[in-house]
């Protein structure tokens, strides 16, 4: 089958799959397509949301959509390193045996990431860029495709472990979740007190995501979209002399290459849901917001004026 059949096959299923989750979610279609974008170019994200906005429910639906197995592991701050990635444990005959952890598994959902100490979210980071486990120094793979997704809760920052830049760099998207509309909400809660329940059905398999990975990375990519990437992700460095006054005067530390890499990936799999065989400008400016978020650090200046990550974005673009 040629790309351009694939991409146009793959435009169907995604309208399809759309539809699918919809039937059990209502609304946040932003933030379901950024999940899909992720799963497609085998990136991993963060959703920032206060709680009972169906985080679980969202993850858990797009895997049965998908045909993947997926679980969640309730991040706490006694939760060991052995607890997500399994033990090894004497069996009858006097043999160590591995036991799994929960994060063997296609989709995992890691609630509460910052509620648990830096060993165990280490343990965790290594899974999600190594795909791979060490347990006793022997390493064990994990099944492909392999998809994180964390969730921070921006209210509570009492006894939390904040992620170092180094870490949350390894997230392709940083997700906000915002509260329904009235509209949406009366649906959700309409939805959620009947007795009637939705069943989806599986549209991919394993194999089939893993086709949809290669087929985006095959996707060509203009060179001045390359330029506007790059030249969009360099302009966030406040270290650069050429650089405007504004990012000098309230950013930190600018987006490394890892976002560069991700608007391209992001942008090339933007354009395959949307039909198109080549990304343009306006795939790289419709994914900046979703990858830049957590890769520009403000200064004291720029939270003391009230200035947020999106302004600074906003103004970049």
């Amino acid at each position: 089958m040629s790309d351009v059949t694939a991409i146009q096959n793959l435009v169907k299923k995604h309208a399809v799959l759309k539809q699918e989750i919809a039937k059990v979610i209502v609304g946040q279609e932003k933030v379901i397509e950024q999940i899909l974008l992720s799963i497609y170019t085998g990136g991993h994200s963060l959703l920032i949301g206060v709680p009972g906005l169906a985080k679980t429910l969202m993850v858990n639906t797009i895997a049965q959509t998908l045909g993947l197995d997926f679980k969640r592991i309730q991040f706490t701050p006694d939760l060991m390193p052995s607890d997500i990635l399994g033990s090894e444990v004497l069996d009858q005959n006097r043999n160590f045996k591995f036991i799994k952890g929960p994060i063997f598994a296609n989709i995992i959902l890691a609630d509460e990431i910052n509620r648990t100490p830096p060993k165990t979210q280490a343990a965790l980071l290594e899974a999600m860029q190594e795909r791979a486990v060490t347990i006793a120094g022997q390493q064990y793979k994990l099944a492909l495709p392999y998809f994180v997704l964390a969730t921070q809760n921006p209210i509570e920052q009492e006894g939390t472990y904040p992620l170092p830049e180094a870490q949350l760099d390894r997230f392709m998207f940083a997700i906000e979740l915002k509260y329904p509309s009235i509209t949406e909400e009366m649906q959700v809660v309409k939805a959620t007190t009947s007795d009637d329940t939705f069943q989806v059905e599986a549209l991919f398999n394993a194999a089939a995501i893993l086709e949809v990975q290669h087929l985006v990375r095959r996707v060509p990519v203009p060179e001045n979209v390359l330029e506007y990437a790059v030249k969009l992700v360099s302009s966030t460095r406040p270290g650069i002399p050429s650089n405007s006054d504004y990012i000098k005067q309230y950013v930190d530390w600018g987006a490394g290459p890892r976002a560069s890499q991700n608007l391209i990936l992001g942008a090339k799999a933007h354009a395959a849901i949307n039909g198109k065989f080549s990304p343009d400008i306006e795939d790289v400016k419709a994914i900046a917001f979703g990858i830049l978020r957590h890769r520009i650090i403000k200064n004291y200046k720029a939270e003391a004026e009230g200035i947020s990550e999106e302004d600074i974005i906003e103004k970049l673009l």
